[in-house]
């Protein structure tokens, strides 16, 4: 066969190749167009908090219900401010700073618990001797200047039979626990599934007094997906896909906690992966834990949160727990 009619040949094939995706290109662009943009912001830089959300994105849940969405974190606003203005659709939050939100007459609404229980808790490194609340006496804690801190402090003390006059509370702003506890400050409330995991990598002996040991009341939701009353009222459908797709991608981290730390990475590849692994297998039981399905919440809970918050002179103006979440939009099992 003659070079030159082989080169036609080719030549041919590949025109004809070009021409095919030439054509279903413009389909592609279609569905794209398609699909219903949203926004979605963080409460923080990404973590496994926000891992079922990269799942959702990775793994086509949010296209599959027709989605476009964008995962942004929150700059200087914060999400509560940016999901309440309407700049964006959906954000994560906690069950505190909706309730005093919707104190203040700021619509948000939880939509779903991405934990089921509150894993936080105050760490010490093992050396300070802070076994229990009533070693905290004589100690110095490091918060962010939050009035819930010294209320939170002063509730589990009260429990264990200690006396929050007798320790000292500084302002440690955004200082990493590892840095602020090797000098002045004795210990920090943190996240066990994160924070507490980064110990154990580091080779860190730390304490942790657990919130839900000492008072239920203090078992609230934290974090939560969020959302506003408009958006509820507007576009129930939108929110009613968001949270299937959300669902799905949690449920697949529930399953799949390795390959689902290995999606995140790939969206934050700053991130440690010894770290995002093993905080990932930590969390893969908690998302859903004891509730019948992932992202269920209690009006107990809401409202036993609250009655503390009001107990506690942190919490002033009406609340009605009510209206501060719904089960509505979660998929029916």
């Amino acid at each position: 066969m003659k070079k030159w009619f082989v080169t036609l040949v080719l030549a041919t094939m590949v025109l004809a190749l070009a021409a095919c995706q030439a054509k279903d290109k413009p389909k592609e662009d279609a569905a794209e167009d398609k699909l219903e943009k949203v926004t979605m912001v963080l409460d923080w830089t990404p973590n496994t908090n926000h891992t079922g959300l990269y799942v959702a994105e990775a793994q086509g849940f949010f296209k599959d219900q027709g989605l476009d969405v964008e995962i942004i974190q929150p700059g200087d606003a914060g999400a509560d401010q940016l999901v309440a203005s309407g700049k964006a659709d959906f954000g994560i939050s906690y069950q505190e700073a909706i309730t005093l939100a919707r104190t203040q007459g700021v619509p948000l609404v939880s939509v779903a618990a991405i934990i089921q229980h509150n894993t936080s808790g105050f760490a010490s490194p093992k050396a300070k001797e802070i076994a229990t609340p009533k070693d905290f006496e004589g100690k110095t804690y490091g918060g962010w200047g939050s009035p819930i801190e010294k209320a939170v402090i002063e509730t589990i003390m009260k429990a264990d039979g200690g006396d929050v006059a007798k320790m000292d509370i500084i302002n440690a702003g955004d200082a990493d626990f590892f840095t602020m506890t090797e000098k002045d400050i004795d210990f920090a409330w943190i996240y066990y599934g994160w924070t507490g995991v980064e110990a154990e990598l580091r080779g860190k002996d730390i304490n942790m007094v657990y919130l839900t040991d000492y008072s239920d009341k203090l078992d609230y939701y934290t974090p939560v997906l969020s959302t506003s009353e408009k958006m509820m009222d507007e576009k129930s459908d939108i929110v009613k896909k968001m949270v299937a797709a959300v669902a799905k991608g949690y449920e697949y981290a529930i399953e799949n906690p390795e390959d689902a730390a290995n999606i995140l990475l790939v969206a934050a590849p700053d991130l440690s992966q010894d770290l995002v692994i093993n905080s990932q297998k930590w969390l893969a039981d908690k998302y859903q834990d004891d509730a019948e399905q992932w992202g269920v919440q209690k009006l107990d809970v809401w409202k036993n949160y609250a009655d503390w918050m009001t107990e506690n002179g942190v919490l002033e103006g009406d609340f009605d727990p009510e209206q501060a979440f719904t089960n509505e939009f979660l998929p029916k099992k």
